[in-house]
């Protein structure tokens, strides 16, 4: 039971990078690599501030702004370089691995003797009950605050630049700025998901973002397949199966893991799932 409720626990974990693939992928159409270096840079971010003690009431915004400096960047490249998206993530990308490197000064900090995130809010006596319930409160905030966000004026602005890129541009918006700023909020939040996992699972690894694109993308695709057969509209309903996807695909790996797959394959295993849902939809047809 411990191990699924692990899974549980970092699905919620991943909730943030899904709903960040989500804004870049399903609301800009921009594939964002920079995924996997924002990942590992909110994480970094995380484990060199606890371990000097810093309040943990900085370390969150700290996090926020590295994550979305890097989106930022990627904007920056993409529209005013007019680069490729997909090669101006993996530009930035590769860049976030040296910069990870030098802020962690070796490949791997532990955060032995440091507080976290879920030592310093006791809401229950149990701590895996504990750590569930401050990690249900973070994602529900955070959830509420990007629904409030796309259905703002802006948000629209935003959904629109993806849907029609020429007609919001004939209404008077910036494109570019949008694009700018939603890579930012994309990354951004794949930093809260390094800031969270970071705390949860006591260290720092330079290498924790290898893949995680994945993760996010297969949590979308199964939330976009749900989304698909139940004709699903709302924002809201759409962020919630977001999250639902998330969770969904951590408790996946969990069963594979529990079956008795060796560890050493679950990129492996994580990869030909993704495939799985992609392709599924297709073979139906």
């Amino acid at each position: 039971m411990d191990f699924y409720l692990t899974a549980l626990l970092q699905g919620l974990c991943f909730s943030s990078i899904a709903l960040g693939i989500y804004i870049s992928m399903k609301i800009f159409n921009i594939p964002d690599i920079t995924t996997d270096g924002s990942y590992t840079l909110g994480g970094t971010v995380t484990a060199v501030m606890l371990l000097h003690h810093v309040p943990g009431y900085l370390i969150l915004p700290a996090v926020i702004l590295a994550g979305g400096i890097a989106g930022a960047i990627t904007g920056l490249i993409h529209t005013k370089l007019q680069v490729n998206p997909l090669l101006a993530g993996i530009l930035v990308m590769t860049a976030l691995y040296s910069v990870n490197l030098t802020f962690m000064g070796r490949s791997n900090l532990p955060l032995v003797g440091t507080s976290s995130i879920f030592s310093l809010i006791n809401i229950a006596s149990n701590p895996n009950q504990n750590t569930l319930i401050v990690l249900l409160v973070f994602v529900v905030i955070i959830t509420l605050l990007i629904g409030y966000l796309l259905k703002t004026d802006f948000g629209i602005a935003m959904r629109a630049t993806g849907n029609s890129e020429s007609m919001i541009r004939a209404l008077g918006v910036n494109t570019d700025r949008m694009k700018i700023i939603g890579l930012a909020l994309a990354n951004a939040l794949t930093a809260i998901s390094g800031y969270l996992i970071t705390q949860f699972q006591g260290f720092a690894d330079i290498s924790m973002g290898i893949g995680i694109v994945i993760a996010g993308l297969g949590s979308v695709i199964i939330a976009e397949t749900l989304i698909n057969w139940l004709n699903i509209t709302s924002v809201w309903s759409i962020l919630v199966l977001v999250l639902g996807g998330a969770i969904i695909f951590q408790l996946v790996l969990a069963v594979t893991l529990n079956i008795g797959v060796d560890a050493n394959l679950l990129k492996l295993v994580t990869a030909v799932f993704v495939l799985l849902i992609v392709s599924l939809p297709r073979l139906k047809r």
